[in-house]
């Protein structure tokens, strides 16, 4: 634990700051109303509201340094050099502020507000909800010239508040471990853990976080001077800017707005919108306030420079924009448990009025970039017209054909989207063996012949324009762009099929930048999914058996034994036959499939820029960086 070098501040932090509402008897019953999930993401959570508090501390002016440590037995340790949580007694409850904290929902110096101005965490139930899910956990405090410690198991302490030690400087150090008879199996996660705590230190200027994986020896540390300016450099990695962030901030009454905004020359919007360091990844009157006064701004600028005579949309605003809107309001409500929406009025007035006075400024102040800028929206809106007329005139082909789904699309003849699935097959070759082998009643193929359109590099019409990518989206149901309809999905699984070749991984990530880029919202259903047919087949008299990998087929032959067997290494799919097809790669019952998942968004979006952007050097150093983790290779 790490010596505090702030300041004492006037108002103190004592027992008498804590508050509690109620107990925590629902929570081992019901985690799922507390930390959303008992998967990974659960479990992560769990990091996350020990951090807030360190957070809290940091945004009260008291906590310069957090570290986080996943320990080697399976626990995760968060030390931080803030006041330390009290440990007097409690004047209502006759016992340890510390046990209230850790034993009681809703007790926190968050509900007093001259302990916490601002704070995040699950509106102050967070580090009573850890401990309720640990299967053990500990805390020591150092205040007061003193190190205090208690332990509890599943929720209760183990024993009271002692005295240990002496100290010379003040914080609190958390270790739990899971209780995994209630939370699933896994060990966490260093990268996606990281990923999370990098974006804390963008939002919170000038704080040190570190991470150390003391299983694997990985190690992060962050510290950003810069803040959410950093942020959107970062965002904006290995893309072509074409201006400096501009970064606004105004305190208001006691709410403090920051807004960072760069535009790139791609074509694809990274927009991110947090409330006291939440992520409200479904925005909000904060997200609403920018997006209103950017547009307005642009117009209005648009109309005043005569730049054209054609006006914009939101829409058009976000083409190649990367952006985050952070406020740190005193008493945030948000819609939902899981704080994904701020409802807050007020705010959308005062982030409207500094995004637009801000931007009002810059554009006067800087009236070359100011029209290269908007010059480029207008652009996005001249394609988006485009696009209409391309949407327009695929319905009108499609009226003609008697149908709106492609041709080429073999049908299954189930209307149930939950029970259907849709295989998009690499080649008419692999298309044929999928159709004679598949279960017609639920299962749908469309063969694709060769590469798809890298829409990584164009705009929307283009996207339109393409008669692979038209027929994609036609057979999808699911409209994109302005018109995309999640509700109109036809099938529940849409699942990739390629070779395991080079050029059969170049399609896959073909398909994902598409599904990522312009169809994200079937990504975050976990709708898609990627096949994984076999590399080999094992024949050994007349038992066969499929290998996904080496791995797989040393196993094998481990336990069947090398005397009189053969080896098929198969190199495409047109190479299997349709019964060879169903068992091994369609059979629901046998088959392997990987889902396809974004756990972090913004690694996501770099990895896609890297592969499949303009810029050749950055793709180079990835695939030199990950080149060892190859293991099957086809050329």
């Amino acid at each position: 634990m790490t010596d505090s070098t702030n300041e004492p501040k006037k108002n103190a932090y004592s027992a008498d700051s804590i508050q509690s509402l109620e107990g925590l008897e629902a929570v081992r019953k019901r985690p799922g109303m507390y930390i959303g999930t008992t998967a990974i993401k659960g479990l992560h959570h769990l990091v996350y509201e020990v951090v807030d508090n360190s957070v809290d501390e940091a945004l009260a002016g008291f906590c310069k340094n957090i570290q986080v440590f996943l320990n080697k037995d399976g626990s995760c340790t968060v030390i931080d050099d803030g006041r330390g949580i009290p440990v007097d007694i409690h004047p209502k409850f006759k016992m340890s502020a510390l046990t209230v904290v850790m034993t009681k929902l809703h007790a926190g110096g968050k509900f007093d507000s001259n302990t916490y101005k601002v704070s995040g965490g699950l509106h102050g139930v967070g580090i009573s909800v850890v401990n309720a899910l640990s299967d053990k956990l500990t805390v020591e405090v150092k205040r007061d010239g003193k190190t205090y410690k208690q332990s509890f198991a599943k929720g209760n302490p183990i024993n009271d508040v002692r005295v240990v030690g002496d100290s010379t400087g003040t914080g609190t150090k958390v270790t739990f471990m899971p209780d995994f008879s209630i939370m699933e199996k896994n060990n966490f996660d260093f990268d996606v853990l990281s990923s999370r705590l990098r974006e804390v230190a963008y939002l919170n200027a000038g704080i040190n976080i570190s991470i150390n994986d003391e299983i694997t020896g990985k190690e992060n540390k962050f510290h950003f001077e810069g803040g959410i300016k950093q942020f959107v450099e970062f965002l904006n990695t290995n893309k072509d800017v074409i201006h400096n962030p501009i970064m606004l901030t105004k305190e208001v009454d006691k709410s403090i707005i920051e807004v960072a905004l760069q535009y790139n020359a791609g074509y694809t919007e990274n927009i991110y919108s947090f409330v006291n360091n939440i992520n409200t990844i479904e925005g909000g009157t904060h997200l609403l306030g920018f997006k209103s006064a950017l547009l307005r701004v642009a117009n209005k600028y648009i109309k005043q420079n005569k730049i054209s005579d054609t006006g914009v949309t939101q829409d058009d605003c976000k083409e190649g924009l990367s952006a985050v809107v952070s406020v740190k309001i005193p008493e945030p409500q948000f819609e939902g448990q899981t704080k994904s929406k701020l409802g807050n009025s007020y705010v959308k007035g005062i982030v409207d009025e500094v995004v637009a006075n801000g931007l009002s400024t810059y554009f006067e102040e800087n009236p070359s970039i100011a029209k290269i800028l908007l010059q480029k929206l207008v652009g996005a809106a001249l394609a988006r017209e485009a696009a209409k007329k391309a949407r327009e005139l695929t319905r009108r082909k499609s009226a003609l054909d008697s149908g709106l789904l492609p041709g080429k699309l073999a049908d299954c003849t189930s209307s149930n989207p939950d029970e259907c699935e849709l295989y998009l097959v690499e080649g008419d070759s692999a298309g044929g063996s999928c159709k004679a082998g598949r279960n017609r009643e639920f299962q749908a193929i469309l063969p694709v012949f060769g590469k798809i359109l890298n829409v990584e590099k164009t705009r929307i019409d283009k996207v339109l324009s393409s008669d692979k990518l038209r027929m994609v989206i036609s057979a999808l149901g699911t409209g994109v762009g302005e018109e995309f309809d999640i509700s109109k999905l036809r099938y529940k699984k849409v699942i990739l099929m390629a070779d395991s070749d080079v050029d059969g991984s170049h399609i896959r990530i073909l398909y994902l930048t598409l599904f990522f880029r312009y169809l994200k919202q079937i990504i975050d259903n976990g709708f898609l999914y990627i096949a994984q047919p076999p590399l080999y087949m094992i024949k050994k008299g007349k038992a066969k058996h499929y290998a996904l990998d080496d791995k797989a087929k040393d196993k094998i032959l481990k336990e069947i034994g090398s005397d009189g067997i053969s080896i098929q290494r198969y190199k495409g799919l047109g190479e299997m036959n349709a019964d060879q097809l169903w068992e091994t790669t369609m059979d629901p019952d046998s088959r392997t499939m990987l889902k396809v998942t974004v756990s972090d968004a913004i690694t996501a979006d770099a990895i896609f820029t890297t592969l499949m952007g303009d810029k050749v050097e950055p793709r180079k150093e990835f695939i030199e960086q990950h080149s060892h983790e190859v293991v099957n290779l086809d050329v």
